[in-house]
């Protein structure tokens, strides 16, 4: 196989969100019978049940109506009136002072973001610490530009008052000559939250080591039980090449709108924006016009979306926990679940592929965040609650059924 082939041969798509759709076929049981309930894609949040933000449409469409070419062909960093309207926006919201000019590009989604900020600093052979578990497509990101991937650790189940991210070892492998340290917080897949004393330590290595950090705040809305968030770009001791990435998404359900912001270094956002020119231009010029929405909800919106998911949260949690075997950290923020199965006699890519066929529920696999996560999966729970709860029923039948 040719060097581009073996590339691409790594950026397998079969498990990412929304590729499996609702599964329509083989809609029976183990036992050869009509299943009850209807189908949930655990892979992505339901935008049915949770709708996008109010009015986001109609800002859309005024762009398209009112406004014409000066909406649609904006600068290639993103409009400018949108770009200081947002800077304002988000350095009330995370603390800093952000540069609307220099120091802000919107994209094609956040997923675009992340892909212009790893191309702006990962270069062949540079090694690239990422956490285990964390986002499915971080590997896929530094393998694809020739990076090396360096893993640190996360025990996620050794603690509930902070992420529980190795520092030793993250210490280590900065000294031993990590250019680049990514990860997302809170994290995906485990929605845990780093803490103050965490943040504050990854700031403080990265500035002494000389490291540059991108740091995924994409779920950094929804926060849960009260819990408190800080933001590492509103550290004092805040490296000087830090890339910051947000977006009205999947807590606002508007990952439809494919709308990302990243926010920070200069030079960093300059070459970021030198890439989209080539790979996607802007994004979406309409679509720019729903930022206007974000942040700007109508009263009592945000919070209540915080409740309704916080209860959905703690029902499958409920579930997940009573099953003997099961073993579930309760998310701190975001919409995921990464529960460990007790052992089966399957491996977790055919119990994935029962599951679609045989309970017409769809789950990412735990091997998407990392090789070694072989008997965990990831739950998106923004779904319908009744059938979220009916859904997780039918998954632990069919794990009993399957356990060793």
């Amino acid at each position: 196989m040719s060097t581009i082939g073996k590339k691409f041969a790594k950026l397998g798509v079969d498990n990412a969100p929304g590729q499996e759709g609702r599964c329509k076929e083989d809609s029976l049981d183990f036992r050869g019978e009509p299943l009850p309930g209807r189908a949930v894609d655990f892979s992505h949040g339901d935008v049915d049940a949770f709708p996008p933000i109010p009015n986001s449409l109609k800002h859309v469409i005024n762009g398209v109506e009112h406004i014409g070419a000066r909406q649609a062909y904006t600068e290639y960093r993103g409009g400018s009136e949108t770009l200081f309207m947002l800077s304002e926006k988000l350095s009330l919201f995370a603390g800093c002072a952000i540069d609307s000019l220099q120091g802000m590009i919107l994209t094609p989604g956040t997923q675009g973001a992340l892909f212009l900020a790893m191309g702006a600093l990962v270069g062949r052979g540079d090694k690239v610490a990422i956490v285990e578990p964390d986002y499915f497509a971080n590997r896929k990101l530094v393998e694809f530009f020739d990076g090396e991937i360096v893993p640190v650790k996360m025990d996620y189940f050794g603690c509930n008052d902070r992420a529980g991210l190795d520092m030793e070892q993250l210490e280590n492998v900065f000294r031993g000559g990590v250019k680049l340290f990514l990860f997302s917080n809170p994290n995906n897949p485990v929605g845990a939250v780093y803490s103050q004393q965490e943040i504050h330590a990854i700031a403080e290595l990265a500035g002494h080591y000389g490291v540059s950090l991108i740091v995924d705040e994409l779920y950094s809305r929804q926060i849960f039980d009260g819990r408190g968030y800080t933001h590492l770009c509103a550290e004092k001791n805040a490296p000087a090449q830090l890339v910051t990435i947000l977006g009205p998404s999947k807590t606002e359900s508007m990952s439809g709108y494919r709308l990302g912001v990243a926010f920070g270094s200069r030079d960093i956002i300059e070459r970021m924006e030198k890439l989209q020119a080539i790979v996607s231009l802007r994004a979406a010029g309409y679509c720019q016009a729903a930022f206007a929405s974000w942040f700007s909800e109508p009263a009592g919106w945000m919070a209540g979306r915080i409740v309704e998911h916080q209860q959905i949260r703690d029902d499958l949690v409920s579930m997940l926990s009573s099953c003997d075997g099961v073993q579930v950290r309760p998310t701190e923020a975001g919409s995921y679940l990464f529960p460990q199965l007790p052992p089966l006699d399957v491996d977790i890519k055919t119990f994935v592929k029962i599951l679609r066929q045989h309970a017409q529920v769809t789950v990412t696999p735990g091997t998407e965040f990392g090789p070694q996560f072989t008997d965990s999966i990831r739950i998106n729970f923004s779904q319908d609650a009744v059938a979220a709860c009916s859904a997780i029923e039918r998954m632990l039948c069919l794990m009993s059924r399957y356990r060793k």
